[in-house]
């Protein structure tokens, strides 16, 4: 058994969500937020046998694209605040960071 978490971008959890039930992948799905830009992203966490590790990575890959996106600069601390002028910066977001874990036991009740 292996425990996939993939975080995600918000965007495009109710695409893989539906590709991962279609495929027979059961997924509890968080709201989790992101550190970088601090926008919403989505984690699963997607627990399954080792021999489908491969099609539950596939299934992300194809439902998780990664796009550019512009945001605005946050200010600088403690610097002349009036000479700053924010203009927005082309940041790629989306795709999905993705650890699989070994698990022990597995149990449901």
């Amino acid at each position: 058994m292996k425990l996939i978490i993939a975080v995600i971008q918000d965007q495009d959890s109710q695409k893989l969500l539906k590709a991962l039930v279609d495929h027979n992948f059961r997924a509890t799905k968080l709201a989790s937020t992101g550190g970088f830009l601090k926008s919403g992203n989505t984690t699963f966490m997607i627990g399954t046998e080792d021999i489908r590790i491969d099609k539950a990575l596939q299934i992300i890959k194809e439902n998780c694209q990664s796009r550019d996106q512009l945001v605005a600069p946050i200010s600088p601390m403690g610097g002349n605040a009036d000479s700053y002028v924010p203009y927005p910066v082309e940041v790629a977001v989306g795709g999905a960071t993705v650890f699989v874990l070994p698990i022990e036991n597995f149990l449901q009740f």
